[in-house]
Formats: C-alpha cells, structure tokens, sequence
C-alpha cells in the first residue's frame, strides 16, 4: 500500500490550495483518513480527519478555513485550503487507516507535501 501526496506550494496569505492524497495497493476498505501537519521545530498535529461515513473533526486554527473529504472510489482524500496564513506553513501529511483484508488494519502515512504561506 502506498499514499501519493501533491498539491502543495508556495501561496500568498489569504489564498488558497487543494490537497490530495490517493492510495494504491492492496485495499480491501479505507476507514479514517486525515491530514496532519508539522511545522518547523513543532510537533506533528491534527489538521482534519474524515471517517467512511463522512463524519469530519478539524484543528481549532483551521475551523471555517479548510475543508476535508474524501472520494471513496477513488481511494482518495481531500483537503480544500482558503484564507491561508503564514502559520499555516508546514509540511502536510496524509494519513489513511486501510484494511488489506476484512481483518488487518493499520495506519499508512503519506510523504508530506510542502505548504509556504508568504508574501
């Protein structure tokens, strides 16, 4: 199993951008898929998760700003990002929890994809 990370960049304050993230392999079901973030010298944290039947929780600092979802079909997880800060700055992860079978479940994290909020 493999996570594909893109849509990263380099954005002014106030704009915005689409992540993705498709995984690949051997998956039999996708249960909780999410985004994480780590910016430098800070820990990594929750930014947005999505569960299979589409219940969402997000970070406090991105609550009316950033909007998950997911493409079942597509195995694929989304993260719309508006009214971006320079705080926003880091480095995002995608994180699946996939069953290759009806009874092995674990988490896959993604390569992260860089996110630069500057003017």
């Amino acid at each position: 199993v493999q996570l594909q990370a893109s849509g990263g960049g380099l954005v002014q304050p106030g704009g915005s951008l689409r992540l993705s993230c498709a995984a690949s392999g051997s998956i039999f079901m996708i249960t909780a898929m999410g985004w994480y973030r780590q910016a430098p010298g800070k820990q990594r944290e929750l930014v947005a998760a999505i569960t299979s039947g589409g219940s969402t929780n997000y970070a406090d600092a991105v609550k009316g700003r950033f909007t998950i979802s997911r493409d079942n079909a597509k195995n694929t997880v989304y993260l719309q990002m508006n009214s971006l800060k320079p705080e926003d700055t880091a480095v995002y992860y995608c994180k699946d929890t996939i069953f290759s079978d009806p009874w092995d479940g674990r988490d896959y994290w993604g390569q992260g994809t860089l996110v630069t909020v500057s003017s």
